[in-house]
């Protein structure tokens, strides 16, 4: 019975192994007959060759993820300068410490009382319900990140269906494609966005500016799309909470939450955040430095006050796993910018495309809404970055950005918080989404939002500002020929 069932396993396994390796040999050789020099070639195939670990070995990504770095070092298409420039290391610290702010938040009981303040308000129905939990996940995407929203929102949906008797997945569905689109909206929401803002040279004003309205206006349509897509489960909903209401029930015991530090703190590191380009040029300092500091700073001094869990906070609430594999990708990623094989693809890419942007915008939106929907747009963006920043042109950062955000929402794996959510939704209940009902709405909510970022990039790129243009890093470029 034992070898009967490890059998297809082992197969699998290795029809796995079998299909890295032949796409990375393939990969290589195309690269070589492109014109690619020995270390170029190297760069390409290693990138692709992470890329599929993450759709092949998801449990062995990090793995594949260094010895893939060993191999660049090793063979020289990398060297260890450009690896420490390339890791992303300030991006790293940036997320370290809204890691250990969010669990500081999450046990001082702030996101415990955001859903005490639903659960009793008054005359709640399902539309209203529905209303809420879409505005609540955008929000908190904003404020804190994708993954901390969707399971606050979840903790939320699960009460209230688990109270009146209501099937949880449409409800599960209509937070994460939420979250993803509002993830958008900042800096803060998703990896993504303080990729793009550091390496564009965004701030987080910027964001606001350009990002925040598209974002609200793309939610505004998927909340009128979600309402009729799910009337059934909503007007079920709105049955039973009437039916509670007639017998003087509610939706589940109110306790008193002491919410004011961590709303205090949260408010802080918002504010500081929201501030830093000021900051910086009062201090005369390097863009987006204050950025990068405001979390540590803020983290640092909840570690000092909470100093008994401040090492708990390090170890168990900061993520990583993930963080180390974010450090190799962006690595690997900078192996290509070092081999010059990201001026190669630019070229490529304007050759079949041209370099006007009204054509540009609608190819990069596109194309990394279609591939974050199947592989984790964090992977897919630091591929497109190095091109991207190669074409010199600010509405298609902005595409890339929409395009990965947006893209997540296309598929089940597209996101990790819908990933964090199905996790959950199975945990619980035992039961699964199934990818039909899923790719059903998620690919018609994935088509308006990236019609509406489209859109929008086109009658406002116009007003973008130019960007500044970072001084290049003296590092030794290794090119074809070499």
């Amino acid at each position: 019975m034992h070898s009967e069932n490890t059998k297809p396993k082992a197969r699998q396994l290795v029809g796995r192994c079998a299909a890295l390796v032949g796409a990375t040999l393939l990969a290589a050789f195309f690269a070589w007959n492109s014109g690619l020099g020995y270390h170029q070639t190297m760069s390409v195939s290693i990138f692709l060759m992470i890329i599929l670990s993450t759709l092949f070995f998801w449990t062995f990504r990090l793995a594949i993820a260094f010895i893939g770095i060993a191999a660049l070092l090793g063979s020289r298409a990398l060297d260890l300068q450009s690896f420490v420039l390339s890791s992303e290391l300030p991006i790293i610290l940036f997320l370290v410490g809204m890691m250990v702010t969010v669990g500081v938040l999450k046990e001082l009981g702030l996101f415990t009382w955001i859903i005490q303040l639903v659960i009793g308000m008054e005359k709640m129905d399902g539309l209203r319900f529905t209303m809420m939990i879409v505005v609540l996940s955008a929000l908190m995407a904003c404020a804190v990140d994708e993954v901390t929203s969707i399971v606050f929102v979840s903790t939320l949906i699960f009460q209230v269906c688990d109270t009146t008797k209501v099937r949880p997945a449409p409800f599960v569905i209509i937070a994460v494609l939420a979250t993803n689109i509002g993830s958008s909206g900042t800096m803060l929401g998703n990896p993504v966005g303080i990729l793009i803002g550091h390496k564009a040279g965004l701030t987080f004003s910027d964001f606001i500016v350009w990002a925040f309205p598209v974002m609200s206006l793309a939610l505004l349509l998927t909340l009128i799309l979600l309402t009729f897509w799910f009337r059934k489960d909503i007007a079920l909903l709105t049955e039973r909470l009437q039916a509670r209401r007639e017998v003087g029930l509610g939706l589940g015991p109110l306790v008193k939450i002491p919410y004011v530090r961590g709303l205090m703190i949260l408010v802080c590191m918002l504010g500081l955040v929201a501030s830093h380009h000021r900051v910086e040029t009062w201090l005369g300092v390097q863009k987006n430095t204050i950025l990068i500091v405001a979390p540590l700073f803020i983290a640092g001094i909840l570690m000092i006050w909470r100093r008994e869990r401040a090492r708990h906070y390090v170890e168990t609430e900061v993520e990583w796993w993930t963080l180390l594999f974010f450090m190799m990708l962006f690595a690997v990623a900078g192996a290509l910018e070092h081999t010059a094989v990201t001026t190669w693809a630019a070229g490529r890419f304007t050759s079949l495309f041209g370099q006007n942007p009204v054509i540009l915008t609608p190819v990069i939106l596109l194309t990394s809404a279609i591939g974050s929907a199947f592989v984790d747009n964090v992977v897919f963006v630091a591929a497109f970055i190095p091109v991207v920043k190669e074409l010199h042109s600010t509405p298609l950062w902005w595409a890339l950005l929409f395009g990965a955000c947006f893209g997540g929402n296309i598929t089940m794996i597209g996101s990790t918080a819908n990933i964090v959510a199905l996790g959950m939704l199975e945990k619980r209940y035992r039961s699964q989404i199934r990818f039909g009902e899923w790719f059903r709405i998620g690919a018609i909510v994935g088509l308006i939002s990236c019609a509406v970022a489209w859109g929008s990039i086109a009658a406002l790129s116009g007003s973008m500002p130019a960007l500044e243009e970072k001084p290049a890093v003296a590092t030794t470029m290794v090119h074809a020929g070499e």
